[in-house]
């Protein structure tokens, strides 16, 4: 299952999986363009990243977006996502 992280101000979606048995989680970008989408996919906690149309630089905006909030991804993935509660 995935679960919606954040939308960006250009409608890019970021959602993550839940915890796998082996201590990994999916983060899934998606960026809607023209006939398409431009997505990638990155692997934590060893940052094994697939891209699918994003430039050099939106690739390093990327990286260090996931990096900023590994913590973030990790927690909500053993724990279901993000609830009302992470809020209160």
């Amino acid at each position: 299952m995935m679960y919606p992280f954040m939308t960006l101000n250009d409608d890019t979606e970021i959602t993550h999986s839940e915890m796998y048995p082996d201590g990994t989680v999916q983060v899934c970008i998606e960026t809607p363009v023209d006939g398409g989408f431009h997505d990638a996919t990155c692997w934590l906690p060893e940052y094994r990243w697939e891209n699918n149309g994003y430039s050099y630089l939106e690739m390093q905006f990327l990286e260090h977006f996931v990096a900023k909030h590994e913590d973030l991804f990790m927690k909500y993935a053993q724990d279901g996502g993000i609830t009302c509660a992470d809020y209160f």
